[in-house]
């Protein structure tokens, strides 16, 4: 538990990567695998990660990202995108997951599956999209965590024009809006900001023990 502790003071939001180092194929997985394992409300996690590493399409999206170099410098491009809104579908398409994987028949699981559907799909659209984002920072946060482990560095960034990155990924059509996007890298030397004393609110004013 130390070396967690430990990894969560070495990591900070990099703001100049190295250019000439790329995350090698197995630890990318161990960060998308992290990423899918995240608690989501009700499990369903209703959002999408693309994972992009086209040069040209990070060339067009540090445009729409105010020119940050993080966005073209880095070695990939995590967009977490959530649903804007949804219907009973969701929560039949997670059902079927669950029947299949735990060997349920999906009559046993109607119950459970009614009850999801009365809390979540009356509600307005704006209700939705706005839990739908939540659960996506959960995912946001296990990615951190586990990237902090292995000594990649991360940059979570909500400075970005959402509504180009859609246009650009073709989110539009998917019923998705981008959330948060996260470069991912090794650090440059040359970023500063790695020496920065980590600020944080003391115990005593973040915690109340009852």
């Amino acid at each position: 538990m130390n070396n967690y502790i430990e990894s969560l003071n070495w990591r900070y939001a990099t703001k100049k990567f190295d250019t000439d180092k790329v995350i090698p194929e197995e630890d990318l997985q161990i960060l998308l695998d992290a990423t899918q394992l995240s608690a989501s409300s009700f499990g369903l996690q209703p959002y999408h990660v693309f994972v992009v590493a086209d040069k040209e399409i990070r060339r067009q999206l540090k445009t729409a990202s105010w020119g940050q170099s993080q966005i073209t410098d880095s070695s990939h491009v995590l967009v977490f995108a959530s649903k804007i809104s949804f219907g009973a579908e969701l929560i039949d398409n997670y059902l079927k997951d669950v029947s299949e994987t735990r060997e349920i028949p999906m009559e046993g699981l109607r119950g459970y599956g009614d009850f999801m559907k009365s809390k979540l799909v009356d509600l307005p659209d704006a209700e939705k999209e706005n839990w739908a984002a939540k659960q996506t920072y959960l995912a946001l946060g296990n990615l951190l965590s586990a990237a902090g482990a292995l000594q990649i560095d991360a940059c979570p960034m909500e400075g970005f024009e959402p509504e180009t990155y859609n246009k650009l990924l073709g989110l539009n059509d998917k019923g998705l809006t981008t959330t948060v996007v996260v470069p991912l890298g090794y650090r440059s030397e040359e970023d500063e900001t790695q020496h920065y004393k980590k600020v944080r609110q003391s115990k005593e004013s973040l915690f109340t023990h009852i």
